[in-house]
């Protein structure tokens, strides 16, 4: 058996130092979050990448930003952003810099403007659609004729 006393008296005691986890130096939020309970109603302006899972009324706007409307989402609003991903319901105008994308479960209600334009099959829009292709051909056109009045 051991005794205490027995313990050779040069040896330093033993310590545990508790250690915790590695955290990183700077702790950032990559996506915003909308939860499913929450309602907002008003002007929702961010600068950062956002997701809804609730209800939002107004407008909302990221310019530079993407957008996810989570399948659960109830939005009544204009939207600008860079990307917006529809996997809820919107009524409102949507209008994204790079692209639009309407899976299975979404809908839009409303008129629909963007550089691309994609929906899977069961997506739902009730509204008019401009690709960004529709509007620089448009554009062209208007500058064929105003340099042909200028003749």
């Amino acid at each position: 058996m051991w005794n205490r006393d027995a313990a050779a008296p040069n040896d330093p005691p033993h310590t545990t130092v508790p250690t915790s986890p590695a955290r990183p130096i700077e702790e950032r939020r990559v996506v915003a979050w909308v939860g499913k309970s929450v309602l907002f109603r008003g002007d929702l302006v961010g600068l950062e990448d956002m997701s809804i899972d609730g209800r939002v009324e107004g407008t909302i706007e990221l310019r530079e930003h993407n957008l996810t409307i989570g399948p659960d989402a109830h939005i009544q609003a204009d939207i600008t952003a860079k990307t917006v991903t529809v996997l809820g319901h919107v009524v409102g105008t949507v209008t994204a810099s790079d692209a639009v994308h309407i899976g299975e479960t979404g809908s839009v209600e409303g008129d629909i403007t963007s550089r691309r334009v994609a929906m899977a099959d069961g997506a739902v829009v009730r509204g008019r659609v401009t690709t960004g292709a529709a509007r620089e051909s448009r554009a062209e056109a208007g500058d064929v004729k105003a340099v042909d009045r200028a003749r």
